[in-house]
């Protein structure tokens, strides 16, 4: 126990890190994920297949790739020649990334409501827009709980792969521990640290399903 207690300063700092990504993923991602899934689905047939290819490339290559890309191959490119810090980098990354996930996540959602909502919208005297935000959306929302979920806590897991852009998050100091130490407990407590962010997130999701539940009864 007196041993788990020295160790929970560094590892504290690096979960402090790990939830920094995260939150900062989550508030950057969502709205942007919306507003892709909006021209998805919008009548804009060029938009929407410029956003279907963006999807396709965020989701058809692996995180860790575009990140990599973004912090030491961007300097090169030419005319960006763009060179940002490690945790700016990692941000861009990650946003880019699930925004492209939640996108998808969102326009199935929009697509999932009959077509009667709309023809409603349209006898209340409501344009387009106003039916997408005032009778669409509202809906869509416990419709993607599930799923937004599952994304959620996977981004806290893919949090892990900043590691490769030498950011101390709480997996890099758990590592730098066991290397120090020669024993696997840091992994034990790092282990623990992400089931219990998962866990929230998890508690809150539920809370969520079972408020927006109530409007199914």
């Amino acid at each position: 126990m007196e041993y788990i207690l020295n160790i929970l300063g560094p590892l504290l700092e690096g979960t402090v890190v790990t939830l920094q990504v995260f939150a900062a993923t989550l508030v950057l991602a969502v709205p942007l994920g919306l507003a892709l899934a909006l021209v998805r689905v919008s009548r804009f047939r060029t938009a929407s297949t410029a956003v279907s290819g963006y999807i396709w490339l965020m989701r058809g290559t692996p995180l860790m790739l575009q990140m990599l890309f973004i912090y030491f191959a961007l300097p090169f490119v030419p005319y960006v020649g763009i060179r940002l810090p490690d945790f700016p980098a990692a941000i861009v990354a990650f946003v880019l990334n699930y925004a492209a996930y939640f996108a998808e996540i969102f326009r199935a959602g929009i697509q999932s409501i009959g077509r009667g909502q709309y023809e409603a919208g349209q006898v209340l005297g409501l344009s387009r827009a106003q039916t997408m935000r005032r009778i669409v959306l509202p809906q869509m929302i416990k419709r993607i709980l599930p799923p937004m979920s599952n994304e959620t806590i996977t981004l806290v897991k893919d949090t892990s792969l900043i590691y490769v852009l030498a950011m101390n998050d709480l997996l890099r100091a758990a590592r730098g521990i066991v290397q120090r130490d020669f024993t696997t407990m840091p992994f034990v407590v790092a282990a623990a640290f992400y089931l219990a962010m998962t866990l929230v997130l998890t508690w809150g999701f539920l809370r969520l399903e079972k408020k927006y539940a109530v409007y199914d009864e």
